[in-house]
């Protein structure tokens, strides 16, 4: 009897060690499931909420309304001073054209200056171009002169490329060509040139049938002394210009093209007086202090994306280890802010263009294309971001929320129209090439019917078509009347319903209510409808149920695990053993 009575007492014993250490256990995975909902919490509130829940500064909203200031206003003074860069080289090439074409209008055509059609009009405008250049120091208004080198002025060189041999008979329908192309050159210097055509009269003797161009080219020098006016220094350039008479055609019309490349560099001997050295130490510095904010909101972004990353990791340990749930892509992709992602990448753009800037206010640098992309796209992205903040308020979301939800069914909707798109590109330029200048290459296909998707220039497209071949002219009208027809009425209609339809769906959504994923479950403490806490919860007990999403229960889908199971089991018999 006593011996009965003393191993009840040990079993006794045995039982309620296990019932104090599974409470034990409980209570620390209770303790540890609602520090990291805490977590989790915090990490999804908005700056605002942060600061009324624990006091935390925003520093990163601070850095970033900062930033958005300052980069604004670095590229409002850049683009301020690359206008006057842009105005200067445009001037010079209209006033160079003006001084070197002889008969020019004022206005370009398509891929040309001007024109001539005669023997006699070619030797005048070359021969014009040659006198125009000697006379360049009587003539020009402007600050320019010819370019030296090693105390030499560059020389003016014209080139002609024509076939090696040919002769030509067009009445007799014969020729007889060597299509192997020569080149020979002429050297004249500046001061010389207007008398140096007697001198080299064969030179200039040309064989219109073999002559295929003459290119001339000469380089000149200015110095764009609008930037003073600015408060900035001087640039000297280099104008290396280039006349070509192109023949190439030989259709009777030569072809006249001036174009030049503008080289900035820094003037070698220089003397100002006023603010524009201090105003460029300002400027200067400026950069400087927006390079370092850049850096900091970087570091903010970067830390941001780990402390992210560490509080994705818990979560998924912590569900793998209790519950064995994985967590859903949907549910990883909350904690992996692409808005973070955008910040960084505007900041490195921000940063270089800002080295680039400094460069160019140093004259150590004189490309400002390149610096003015960084700038330009920097820009775009920080303001880009400024919708992130927007977000937390409901009736601002709505342009995020809606273009998330319809971008894929747009993406595979536009590979789909880009085909039919394609189609009707290469179709329209080898067939209407010929008869329409706007057809005339694949890019301007591609932009006509762009124009014509977006009802522009619908009739000049119709009337410019020439009547002269009837076929092609019936094939223009099949063509664009069918392509108007599909792309308007059928393409972009159901493009902007593909819009308006996820549109629909979140403002359904803002009404109703978004769908509950289980990291929003998890932090709403609803374990009723919370699958991680299996089948024996408190929704099971009391015999509510909860309807979820489709997409949410194709995403986090619920694992049966035996060993849990069990687990559960032996913690229900402990209990029943102890409470008996």
């Amino acid at each position: 009897m006593t011996y009965c009575m003393e191993l009840n007492d040990r079993i006794c014993q045995v039982a309620e060690v296990d019932v104090l250490s599974t409470s034990t256990s409980m209570a620390t995975d209770s303790l540890t499931e609602e520090m990291l909902r805490d977590d989790l919490k915090f990490y999804f509130m908005s700056p605002c909420e942060k600061y009324r829940a624990r006091r935390q500064l925003p520093w990163k909203l601070a850095v970033q309304i900062l930033k958005i200031f300052m980069i604004t206003l670095q590229l409002i003074l850049f683009g301020l001073n690359n206008q006057l860069v842009v105005s200067y080289k445009e001037e010079n090439l209209m006033a160079f054209k003006n001084l070197f074409l002889k008969g020019y209008r004022g206005v370009d055509e398509d891929d040309y200056s001007t024109a001539v059609y005669t023997k006699h009009n070619v030797y005048d405008n070359l021969y014009y171009v040659i006198d125009q250049y000697s006379q360049l120091g009587n003539l020009s208004v402007g600050p320019v002169s010819y370019a030296e080198e090693n105390g030499e002025f560059l020389p003016m060189v014209i080139c002609k490329e024509s076939y090696r041999r040919g002769s030509v008979e067009p009445s007799e329908g014969s020729y007889d060509i060597d299509a192997q192309l020569e080149t020979v050159c002429l050297t004249l210097n500046p001061k010389t040139a207007g008398t140096s055509r007697g001198n080299n009269a064969t030179f200039f003797e040309l064989d219109f049938y073999r002559l295929v161009d003459i290119e001339i080219t000469f380089a000149l020098k200015g110095i764009n002394l609008q930037t003073v006016r600015s408060h900035e220094l001087p640039d000297c350039y280099k104008f290396l210009v280039t006349i070509v008479f192109d023949n190439s055609c030989h259709s009777g019309k030569v072809k006249i093209t001036l174009d030049f490349d503008a080289v900035s560099s820094v003037c070698k001997n220089w003397k100002i007086s006023g603010t524009a050295q201090k105003s460029t130490h300002y400027l200067l510095l400026f950069d400087g202090f927006v390079i370092v904010v850049c850096m900091i909101s970087a570091v903010l972004c970067t830390r941001s994306i780990i402390l992210a990353v560490r509080l994705l990791q818990r979560f998924s340990r912590f569900c793998l280890e209790n519950y064995d749930l994985e967590v859903c892509e949907d549910d990883q992709r909350e904690f992996l802010n692409g808005w973070y992602f955008l910040v960084i990448i505007s900041d490195v753009l921000t940063i270089i263009g800002s080295i680039l800037k400094m460069e160019i206010q140093a004259k150590s640098l004189t490309n400002y294309d390149v610096c003015s992309i960084f700038l330009g796209t920097s820009t775009l992205l920080v303001w880009v971001g400024v919708i992130r903040y927007l977000g937390y308020f409901q009736k601002y979301n709505v342009l995020i929320l809606t273009m998330r939800a319809a971008l894929p069914n747009v993406l595979r909707f536009c590979c789909c129209a880009g085909m039919i798109y394609l189609g009707y590109t290469f179709c329209g330029w080898i067939v209407l090439g010929p008869y329409h200048e706007k057809f005339e290459g694949l890019s301007r296909v591609a932009e006509c019917l762009f124009s014509l998707v977006n009802g522009d220039d619908m009739f000049p497209t119709f009337a410019e078509f020439e009547q002269k071949n009837t076929m092609v002219w019936l094939f223009s009208r099949v063509y664009l009347y069918s392509f108007i027809s599909l792309f308007i009425y059928m393409v972009l209609s159901l493009f902007i319903a593909l819009i308006t339809d996820a549109y629909e769906t979140i403002k359904g959504y803002q009404t109703t209510g978004f769908p509950m994923t289980e990291l929003k479950r998890f932090l709403t403490e609803r374990k009723e409808g919370f699958p991680l806490q299996g089948e024996g919860g408190a929704g099971a007990e009391s015999g509510e149920t909860e309807s979820v999403h489709p997409s949410v229960m194709l995403c986090c889908c619920k694992r049966y695990n035996p060993k849990h199971q069990l687990q559960a089991s032996r913690v229900s018999s402990r209990s029943e053993s102890s409470q008996r």
